[in-house]
């Protein structure tokens, strides 16, 4: 395989209102090598099968180690992050595409701004002002700090809103990203402070009572975040403020 080259389709938009067209182009296979690789490939000699010379592809990268979650698409079908798509576990030839739930900025580079409008929508931090002079916080017992641990290595990637059939464009879905992190504030000795306001923002359009808990977005997730456990445990924190503002407000 080593001497063999490798053919990548490539889904192409030339800006966020052209029409999206495919373009075939072939790099030679490199032990070890991931898609971002081959897109450098493509990059720095951008020539089609065909021998037409084009505009190299644009995408997003960062970390290169599964970390930022910018390199996010949809490679053979199935979305996932680029710089861990060793090719030769791929079949070929691959096929690259955007993310079809965000909104297309140039090939294959989308916007995920709504993700992180999303998490400004649940307050998903913790306040620190004025806290730095009431002493030591609580100690946390390792099993809670490691269920938190993997909550928070969420890295915005996007897989999970991709799979997911209730969100879309044209919808204001949260996503089972955002409730994870809602979980993961509430969670927070520090954090609690605004649960109720994290709690009446999910419940609010677009929230969890949307959620067809269709279980896809778990088994998307590259970090495996618990998505489906977090969208129950939200759902009975919901179900419990519902009952509060009812009786006590």
């Amino acid at each position: 395989m080593a001497s063999d080259n490798i053919q990548i389709k490539v889904k192409r938009q030339d800006g966020p209102e052209s029409k999206p067209y495919w373009q075939e182009f072939e790099v030679p296979f490199k032990p070890h090598s991931n898609i971002i690789s081959c897109l450098q490939d493509i990059q720095r000699n951008p020539s089609t099968c065909k021998g037409e010379r084009v505009n190299p592809v644009v995408w997003e990268c960062n970390c290169l180690e599964e970390v930022c979650g910018a390199c996010t698409m949809v490679i053979n079908g199935r979305v996932r992050q680029a710089c861990t798509a060793l090719v030769h576990k791929l079949d070929h030839p691959i096929t690259l595409e955007p993310m079809s739930k965000f909104p297309v900025v140039r090939d294959l580079h989308v916007d995920r701004t709504r993700m992180f409008r999303n998490l400004k929508k649940v307050k998903a931090w913790i306040h620190v002002d004025g806290t730095h002079d009431i002493g030591e916080g609580p100690i946390l017992p390792d099993e809670e700090r490691a269920k938190r641990y993997v909550l928070s290595e969420c890295m915005t990637c996007g897989c999970c809103l991709e799979a997911c059939p209730q969100f879309s464009k044209d919808n204001n879905f949260l996503g089972a990203a955002t409730f994870a992190q809602v979980r993961l504030f509430n969670a927070h000795p520090t954090g609690k402070f605004d649960q109720e306001q994290r709690l009446d923002a999910v419940m609010g359009e677009g929230g969890i009572a949307d959620c067809g808990n269709a279980q896809v977005c778990v088994e998307v997730c590259p970090k495996h975040i618990p998505l489906t456990e977090s969208i129950a445990d939200v759902g009975r924190q919901t179900t419990l403020q519902i009952l509060k503002n009812l009786f006590f407000k």
